[in-house]
């Protein structure tokens, strides 16, 4: 008797498509929402994809993409055995470790700093003086430089002179070219970079603080026990993002600061694929170039997600 009553008010469960299909009438305004960021990475990042198979052909325009001969890995094996590959993959590796030892831990501090101002208008006013410089072109930061710069009438030689120094060629010096870039991209986008950790630093509890200060707890213990835990898995994840770009160095701006007399240190894989691949026309041997550098790219960002997810962190997936 009990069987027959549970085979007669058992529920058949709706089938897979079905229940698929109301989960997205149910959710579907803000599914509409997300199509716009979705449509945009699907026209922009995934359908060009298929250009990199460019990097395995003799590419040739009036042949076309389909038509143009394959040659496997030829464009590779010329540029691992070009004589410059070496002194390119120095100056980039040595450009890219500066950017990740001084570059990124300052917007961290800068956040920081930002964080502990109590006064709301001056916060502000902080916060959109050190966002500007972001807003200007790579040009105008580098002709801001070439001003302060200058053999002729630059303000930092006028200094180093008046006070019993020599003048400095900083723009045609090998030894100050890595300074003055890392100083620039550090002038120009460390303000922008707060705007992730102050959203974090907003999410903080500040019942945790005002438990910490019942404890005794002084600002600096409140920031290394409450502060930078809280934001630590936003640091991790931002890092891993970073080494995936670990290798982009920034073409625009390295190309304005190149000349004659510092390229050994400052040329790199971006200028160099712009000098020989774009600017000759070699069109495959440039993207096989861009395609060595995603695939340094995305071992970095796999080898340390798994880092992170091995001492305990998120990690992006």
């Amino acid at each position: 008797m009990q069987r027959s009553l549970n085979t007669r008010w058992s529920v058949t469960p709706a089938p897979r498509s079905s229940r698929l299909r109301s989960r997205l009438l149910r959710n579907r305004w803000l599914y509409f929402m997300v199509l716009p960021g979705l449509l945009y990475f699907l026209i922009f990042k995934y359908w060009p994809m298929y250009g990199i198979f460019i990097a395995f052909k003799d590419y040739q325009p009036f042949l076309g993409f389909w038509d143009s001969p394959f040659v496997g890995f030829k464009h590779f094996e010329r540029l691992f055995s070009d004589s410059n590959f070496f002194l390119l993959f120095r100056n980039t590796l040595v450009l890219a470790l500066l950017n990740i030892l001084f570059f990124f831990p300052l917007p961290i501090l800068v956040a920081l700093m930002l964080n502990e101002l109590k006064h709301h208008f001056m916060k502000r006013v902080v916060q959109t003086l050190v966002y500007i410089p972001h807003f200007m072109s790579w040009v105008v930061v580098v002709g801001i430089a070439y001003i302060f710069l200058t053999t002729e009438g630059g303000i930092v030689n006028d200094l180093l002179v008046h006070f019993g120094g020599e003048k400095i060629n900083f723009l045609v010096s090998n030894d100050w070219f890595r300074t003055i870039v890392t100083g620039e991209v550090i002038w120009k986008e460390t303000g922008w970079g707060t705007i992730i950790f102050l959203a974090a630093l907003a999410g903080v509890d500040p019942q945790l603080y005002e438990a910490a200060r019942m404890d005794g707890a002084n600002r600096l213990r409140q920031l290394w026990h409450i502060t930078l835990p809280a934001i630590r898995s936003t640091i991790v994840i931002l890092l891993i993002l970073r080494l995936g770009n670990f290798l982009d160095t920034g073409f625009e701006q390295i190309f304005l600061m190149l000349n004659a007399m510092n390229r050994e240190v400052g040329e790199v894989f971006d200028t160099y694929v712009y000098s020989v691949g774009i600017s000759q026309g070699q069109y495959s041997f440039s993207t096989a170039v861009g395609l060595f550098k995603s695939v340094i790219g995305l071992v970095l960002v796999v080898v340390a997600n798994y880092l992170a997810k091995k001492f305990g962190e998120e990690g992006i997936y």
